[in-house]
């Protein structure tokens, strides 16, 4: 009779990596140059968080998607408790948690973020966009902060909040027909689409005019400002995770651009980074980082 093997630790973290070069070829490009322990301890945090996520957006309705989230929630109960789940994403996160200064509440951050998805509500202001980032995306630049730097302190969270805000925002920018269509979900503030003169309507049909442009940029600057100020705090974080940082930031900018060349059609086209432009991003960041360690 063979025997079963045992699950071991670099299998976990293989399931993890899985994850996310199927869900985010941008992220792992980036992520996958840094030492080999800390790219494990990013994937495992991805894993946890693209599980939350899809835990909504999998799910065919509302009840569906209530039960989802109160079972992961109650593994996070558990988990953080000791009694580690039987799966390899808890048993890769166990480890992480072990190495690293991670913030748990992050973690229930995660899951109330994905909880406002749920009872979704469209943001009236800007703020209230922020604060649906700060919990889905800001909560994961809080959880990859003490990977990637040995500098914890509240400048250096709220810069990593900021970091995670900027990136949900192009994610809804890139999104707009998706998350309209598919989920019936606006993310853009009313106030911002009162702003510019742009209606909820008009949105769902698709049409792209200068009134729409408008509030697109409106947002883009917002996103754009906020990659600015992740810029400048790139000597906070470890030398060897500077890159991998600055890759992600950067790709993950060039979304917008790319939403820019295709003439802001964010409802028919799926706008991405090609790997030509990330090979050109990433010989730009290295020679920049040259500069900053010859200062």
């Amino acid at each position: 009779m063979m025997a079963h093997s045992k699950p071991s630790l670099k299998n976990d973290y293989n399931h993890c990596q899985n994850i996310i070069k199927h869900h985010s070829k941008s992220f792992y490009y980036a992520f996958s140059t840094l030492p080999e322990k800390d790219a494990d301890a990013v994937y495992a945090i991805y894993a946890f968080c693209r599980t939350a996520d899809d835990a909504i957006d999998h799910a065919k309705n509302m009840e569906t998607r209530i039960v989802n989230l109160e079972r992961l929630e109650k593994e996070l109960d558990n988990f953080l408790s000791g009694n580690v789940p039987k799966a390899p994403m808890w048993r890769a996160l166990s480890d992480v948690m072990a190495r690293y200064d991670i913030d748990p509440s992050m973690l229930y951050t995660q899951l109330d973020g994905q909880r406002m998805d749920i009872r979704f509500k469209q943001p009236e202001a800007i703020d209230d966009l922020i604060n649906y980032s700060n919990h889905v995306a800001g909560s994961v630049g809080r959880l990859l902060l003490p990977i990637l730097s040995n500098d914890l302190t509240g400048p250096r969270r709220q810069n990593a909040e900021k970091l995670g805000v900027a990136m949900q925002i192009t994610n809804i920018l890139r999104d707009i027909g998706e998350d309209n269509r598919e989920h019936g979900r606006i993310y853009i503030p009313k106030s911002v689409l009162k702003k510019h003169g742009y209606t909820e309507e008009q949105l769902a049909s698709g049409e792209i005019n200068k009134n729409f442009r408008a509030m697109w940029e409106d947002l883009a600057g917002t996103a754009e400002q906020l990659y600015d100020t992740a810029r400048e705090e790139i000597t906070y974080y470890k030398p060897e995770a500077r890159l991998p940082l600055l890759l992600s930031l950067s790709i993950y900018r060039e979304i917008l651009n790319e939403v820019r060349h295709n003439e802001y059609d964010c409802f028919s086209k799926r706008n991405s980074v090609s790997l030509a432009k990330k090979i050109k991003i990433r010989e730009a960041e290295k020679i920049y980082i040259k500069t900053l360690e010859d200062k």
